[in-house]
């Protein structure tokens, strides 16, 4: 992962994808160019506001031991607020999973660069999509479905997400529905099962001490 040529390859390619993304999604239109935080002065902006270094960790960093998201939304990156994009990079060791999550506000173009990943959405009629995805694929998960992606590669995959809003938003389906304090009874009765079973996964998801 660290080599010159997986480097170059995740340097040119968020150019490249960044180029080409026409962003259509939630955000409002706006009627300046772009935005300034209230905090500074509009004199002061330079080149740098638009600048975003944070991906530079990516750079000759060992492969990753757990699933990793890098963003480079409006929260990280104010210059993107009106301006309707965002992106991700996915970094996946092998046989690690973005566990079923939505996105509120946009679409997600992933590009897979590296590695290779199991791909799927459900749609509103509970059907399963689902694709094999080889470096070089790209893969649409439509706005707002829930949909996972899972790394099959015998080491890391790696890929880049765009989306159509500087803050596409995330909802882990696993934790709004086992971390936000819904009563045991009812989960157990949604899920036909026991109160027990209910606790045991509540206890997976809580994060390690």
């Amino acid at each position: 992962m660290a080599s010159n040529t997986l480097n170059h390859a995740l340097l040119i390619l968020l150019v490249a994808s960044a180029a080409s993304h026409n962003a259509y999604a939630g955000d409002p239109d706006i009627v300046s160019d772009f935005i300034i935080p209230s905090n500074l002065n509009p004199a002061n902006v330079t080149g740098a506001f638009f600048t975003y270094t944070g991906m530079r960790t990516l750079i000759n960093a060992d492969p990753p031991k757990t699933f990793t998201v890098l963003k480079a939304t409006m929260e990280q990156f104010p210059a993107l607020n009106g301006q309707s994009v965002s992106y991700a990079v996915l970094l996946f060791p092998s046989g690690d999973v973005n566990p079923p999550h939505t996105h509120p506000r946009s679409a997600e173009l992933l590009f897979l660069i590296y590695g290779s990943l199991e791909v799927g959405f459900v749609d509103t009629t509970n059907k399963l999509y689902t694709q094999t995805l080889l470096a070089g694929d790209m893969f649409v998960f439509p706005k707002g479905l829930v949909h996972y992606q899972y790394c099959i590669s015998n080491d890391t995959a790696i890929a880049i997400s765009a989306f159509g809003s500087a803050s596409a938003g995330t909802v882990s389906v696993p934790a709004s529905i086992f971390t936000s304090g819904v009563d045991d009874d009812i989960l157990a009765k949604s899920f036909k099962t026991d109160v027990a079973t209910i606790q045991k996964i509540k206890a997976g998801l809580a994060p390690k001490a």
